[in-house]
């Protein structure tokens, strides 16, 4: 049978799987097993201690049958362990050659703000956001309450880096933000 390019085949079934719970509790073990025992593969996990709470996003691949049991054995460990857990179906994301990753740096004295100031530009330029991490910390020297983020962001090919870069350190100066903005070398 000839393969169309709307047809699903296994590894385009996919289940994306979010659990928090406390990080003394965390569930990363028992998630793993179910998804190997329900006969999926693991595609993608991120796991996050924020705070005193985990959070855990899994995405399994796998026949749909194999995801049904899955499904079956996710409200059952939601149950059981008392975990709040949200599961659904997807697809895998297309890829998308024309979007440059950057990674952006940026550490200030620490202040409400920054984050939303930071993603409203990229918005406003067309550039998506696809990774970000951030954290306030106590500067060792001073003990200032320091902040600082990481963004992995996709920038369309037919943007002009060196424009964008400058438009970028310039909010960044008027913010009185430290930034760098470099591509991802991997």
């Amino acid at each position: 049978m000839k393969s169309t390019p709307h047809a699903r085949s296994g590894s385009d079934n996919q289940l994306l799987i979010h659990a928090l719970t406390s990080a003394a509790h965390s569930p990363l073990t028992a998630l793993t097993r179910r998804i190997a025992d329900a006969g999926c593969s693991l595609a993608e996990s991120r796991v996050a201690t924020i705070g005193n709470e985990v959070s855990i996003m899994l995405l399994a691949n796998g026949a749909w049958d194999a995801l049904a049991k899955l499904e079956t054995a996710l409200n059952k460990l939601a149950r059981d362990e008392n975990l709040r857990l949200a599961h659904y179906r997807t697809t895998p994301r297309e890829p998308n050659s024309h979007l440059l990753p950057y990674m952006v740096e940026i550490i200030s004295a620490d202040r409400p703000g920054i984050v939303a100031r930071i993603v409203e530009f990229f918005s406003q330029q067309g550039i998506s956001v696809e990774q970000l991490h951030s954290t306030r910390y106590l500067a060792m020297q001073t003990g200032a309450e320091m902040f600082q983020a990481q963004f992995t962001i996709g920038i369309p090919a037919d943007v002009h880096i060196a424009a964008l870069r400058d438009d970028f350190l310039e909010l960044c100066d008027g913010l009185n933000l430290d930034a760098i903005m470099d591509p991802v070398k991997f």
